[in-house]
């Protein structure tokens, strides 16, 4: 009985060892060669007069750092929040937040997301899995200061709607009075995600197999490495953009599981998505949002990945859905 016991724990620590160690491998030796630059986005709508960019503000998250937010004011009860994707900031929301403020339909608030903008602390890091959270949870009891009453709607585009996915599925998601969704990456496996055309992000797949691993087995130690990369044509470059993510903040930038979270929303819900989308099939997001929530889902013809958020296709869309939702606080 006693060896029949050693032999359990030995062979019980050589397969500790062996996850481990492969997890260590791939995490050090996992790194995707870099591939030829080209993208597989179009960025040509992308060049923005940013004559009409609100000075950037600051609000205090609860560890104490200061983060950038823009406000589009407006008469309106209703507020927007706009989440920015990946590698850019709020920087490319002003032809659709000033259309919404000066509707009269909403004020918005445009936050640069931790590790993000002009002059993050950390650029392209976070300080734990679930802080992007933490400070969207604080933006809004700011905003709620001076706007008790007005309905809430968090929006966001591409990643940035991935995080409103994922704000919806945790403890801070009833704070939201309505969800929009331009765009939204769902998850790595989710029926909406295209093979990816050029290169618009490499992704360290064995890094980040080795760090879940870790992660798993509750070792977090590692979680500052880099595990994805993006690549902008120098047109669409002004040295505030950022161009690779830790495993932390890359986790923390979609959702946990789509299919939960997006259950999870019981709220108003409107997608909106080009016809002529590079990284999601469009085709695809009714099917996938009528299985797991009830929402309006819109498909625009002819319209790109980035243009969902510049080109005016997209705003009188928005504008019937807003004024749709009436001016008292449901949830």
């Amino acid at each position: 009985m006693e060896k029949m016991l050693l032999d359990f724990v030995i062979s019980m620590l050589v397969m500790v060892l062996g996850y481990f160690s492969f997890a260590i491998l791939l995490v050090f030796f996992g790194m995707s060669k870099k591939p030829v630059p080209t993208h597989g986005l179009e960025f040509k709508n992308m060049i923005i007069d940013y004559r009409t960019l609100p000075a950037l503000k600051t609000f205090t998250a609860r560890d104490g750092q200061k983060l950038g937010y823009r406000h589009y004011p407006s008469s309106a009860e209703k507020i927007v929040i706009l989440l920015h994707g990946s590698g850019w900031h709020s920087q490319y929301f002003p032809p659709l937040a000033n259309f919404i403020s000066t509707e009269g339909l909403a004020q918005v608030f445009t936050p640069d997301l931790r590790g993000h903008g002009p002059s993050p602390a950390r650029r392209g890091d976070v300080d734990y899995i679930g802080q992007m959270e933490d400070d969207l949870a604080d933006l809004i009891a700011l905003i709620r200061k001076d706007n008790p009453n007005g309905p809430l709607i968090l929006g966001g585009h591409s990643s940035g709607g991935g995080l409103a996915v994922r704000f919806a599925g945790g403890e801070y998601g009833r704070q939201a009075d309505a969800y929009l969704l331009l765009a939204p990456y769902l998850q790595y496996n989710a029926p909406t995600i295209r093979p990816a055309p050029g290169v618009w992000a490499w992704p360290h797949i064995g890094r980040i197999i080795g760090l879940t691993m870790l992660n798993k087995a509750g070792i977090p130690w590692l979680n500052g490495l880099k595990v994805i990369e993006f690549n902008m044509p120098p047109a669409a470059k002004n040295g505030t953009e950022t161009l690779a993510y830790s495993y932390r903040l890359n986790v923390s930038y979609g959702p946990r599981d789509y299919q939960k979270d997006l259950a999870a929303i019981t709220q108003p819900l409107l997608v909106v998505v080009g016809s002529e989308d590079e990284v999601f099939y469009a085709d695809q997001f009714k099917l996938v949002i009528s299985r797991y929530t009830k929402g309006v889902v819109k498909v625009l013809e002819g319209v790109n990945h980035l243009d969902i958020v510049v080109r005016p296709e997209v705003r009188p869309v928005i504008k019937e859905w807003l004024l749709g939702l009436g001016n008292t606080r449901k949830v």
